[in-house]
């Protein structure tokens, strides 16, 4: 992320009272409503409704919330609400040095587009940025292996899915991220 870590509490309270102002991006508070605790913020950003296309960025999750039925329902719900409200194009971008933000958008459902190659800098290293999307034509489809995923009978009384929300998706993906099928570099 361009900002943080953040040495205090008060230094990031000061990051969320500003964050809230801004448009784009816009920020949401993810909350576990199984618990009642809040373990991260999302946002919405690039937003060009003219277009037809937004972002989900600036995903951050505490340990809580990784890997949760809770987690993902908030990025489905999310994905949802972009689609309900007319855009035509979901995009997820990560450093591409990130695996784990590199499954995660592929286990939700979005294609593979590629790498941008020093697409940006991020505290003075350059950043190559992973490219994954979705699109309108494909939700109806990402939006049943959703709700198949998050039936309650999908889940054992540990609260473990029993159907892998990745095998559902992938279903859908038009193409697969190269590195994550080669394995650790």
């Amino acid at each position: 992320m361009p900002y943080g870590p953040f040495s205090s509490a008060a230094l990031y309270h000061k990051w969320v009272r500003e964050s809230a102002t801004q448009d784009d991006p816009f920020f949401y508070a993810i909350r576990n409503l199984e618990t009642g605790s809040f373990g991260g913020v999302a946002s919405y950003l690039r937003i060009t409704p003219a277009s037809g296309s937004i972002e989900v960025g600036h995903i951050n999750y505490a340990t809580q919330l990784q890997r949760t039925r809770a987690g993902t329902e908030a990025m489905y719900l999310m994905m949802r609400w972009a689609f309900d409200a007319g855009y035509r194009r979901y995009e997820w971008k990560c450093d591409a040095l990130n695996r784990p933000s590199r499954r995660a958008a592929e286990r939700l459902g979005l294609s593979y587009e590629g790498i941008f190659r020093q697409a940006t800098v991020v505290k003075g290293r350059n950043r190559d940025t992973a490219w994954f999307a979705t699109i309108d034509t494909e939700w109806p489809a990402l939006r049943e292996a959703y709700n198949v995923w998050l039936r309650p009978e999908n889940f054992d009384t540990e609260g473990r899915q029993i159907e892998r929300l990745g095998d559902l998706t992938g279903l859908v993906r038009v193409s697969s991220d190269p590195v994550l099928q080669t394995g650790p570099a």
